[in-house]
């Protein structure tokens, strides 16, 4: 071999020497920064051990400074989120700080997940506006945030949901209140990344359950494309007009009931896939809910669903008769009427009461008391009249 062959040979060994032994460094050295990332984590809020000393507003939970500076800055949050089968296990309904649940159409339920004072990284499958859950979320202050995708609608070019007056007109409702473009965050105009669709989340199901979004990316489209914070375009905070229930401690362990468990059904059609068990557990003082026959789990957690309050609402339904093939359906929900107030282990017999869309609704006892919510969670059944709960 000539002097020049071996210096080139010399050279091009030490280069991929070099490069090797760079490498390997390089390998460790990552390795080491991610290792030393995963130690320096933040705790998660369940984990934190900063004191809970703030109230959250919405439904009296004692929370911690760090998460009441986040809520400050922003307004309530209602999401349709669905219960059809094929939408199970959801995602985000353990992080809701109130969860409404009703028929949408054909037997199926649907929920108004509220939010507030806790995030959802994820959320879903969302699903499409009713009139019913707009009522509810019309009590949430000035211009509470809806997420959905569409809606029951008149549609004028074919007719269908136009009939009657179009009472179940859910998209006509929300440009009549001037929420179009302001505070409704329909997916429609919502565009990506705010919404977006993951067929592999829960693979093999219909396109429809395939929406989802999170709380975060919500509350900056709210803040930065419609200038809507914790106050409007204006400076009006959204709880000029919010009224917050009445709230109190846990009972102590010797005070809790004994009644251990609530059953529920809302149509006799798929009533097997729609029966709901609330069961009480006593040591922890929260319920935990089965949907369908099995443990009802939130995906983001693996873990089952829970709420410190179960409240049954009972309430005239009717068809809507407005020509849609599905069947929308009404529920009277102004005024008052019979309802179930679970809590601590007791069971209440109770009235509620709603004077009209923007008041809140409250649940008063025999002797026409307000019932205080215990803090945490509230889960509410608006079931129609007539409905057997058993407990």
């Amino acid at each position: 071999m000539d002097i020049k062959k071996a210096i080139g040979l010399a050279v091009l060994l030490g280069v991929i020497s070099f490069g090797s032994t760079y490498g390997i460094m390089q390998v460790m050295q990552n390795s080491k920064q991610a290792t030393v990332t995963k130690k320096a984590s933040p705790l998660t809020e369940e984990e934190s051990t900063e004191p809970k000393t703030e109230e959250c507003p919405i439904n009296g939970q004692m929370m911690t400074v760090a998460q009441k500076n986040k809520w400050v800055t922003r307004r309530p949050l209602g999401v349709a989120i669905e219960n059809h089968v094929e939408a199970r296990p959801q995602s985000g309904i353990s992080s809701a700080d109130v969860v409404y649940e009703a028929v949408a159409e054909g037997g199926i339920t649907r929920f108004l997940a509220l939010f507030y004072c806790q995030d959802a990284s994820l959320m879903g499958p969302v699903r499409s506006a009713r009139v019913h859950f707009m009522k509810m979320l019309r009590e949430y202050g000035e211009y509470p945030l809806y997420g959905h995708v569409g809606g029951a609608n008149c549609d004028a070019e074919t007719g269908s949901g136009c009939a009657n007056g179009a009472k179940a007109d859910a998209l006509g409702l929300i440009r009549k209140l001037g929420w179009n473009s302001y505070n409704d965050m329909d997916q429609f105009a919502v565009p990506f990344p705010y919404y977006w669709r993951d067929y592999e989340r829960l693979p093999n199901v219909a396109t429809e359950h395939t929406v989802y979004s999170s709380t975060a990316k919500l509350w900056d489209y709210a803040k930065t494309k419609r200038e809507l914070s914790n106050v409007d375009e204006e400076g009006v905070a959204w709880d000029k007009t919010f009224e917050s229930w009445k709230f109190a401690d846990d009972a102590k362990t010797a005070e809790r009931g004994t009644t251990n468990k609530v059953q529920l059904g809302f149509w006799n059609s798929f009533a097997n896939d729609f029966a709901v068990v609330w069961n009480y557990n006593s040591a922890k003082n929260t319920y935990l809910r089965v949907n369908g026959g099995k443990p009802h789990l939130d995906k983001n957690t693996g873990k089952q669903l829970d709420a410190k309050n179960i409240i049954v609402v009972f309430a005239k339904e009717s068809p809507a008769n407005d020509g849609y093939d599905g069947g929308h359906i009404l529920y009277t929900l102004e005024g008052e009427g019979d309802a179930l107030v679970f809590q601590n282990g007791n069971a209440i017999k109770a009235t509620w009461k709603k004077a009209d869309p923007e008041s809140r609704m409250k649940w008063y006892d025999e002797k026409d008391k307000e019932i205080s919510i215990v803090r945490g969670k509230v889960f509410v059944e608006i079931l129609p009249i007539g409905n057997t709960v058993t407990y």
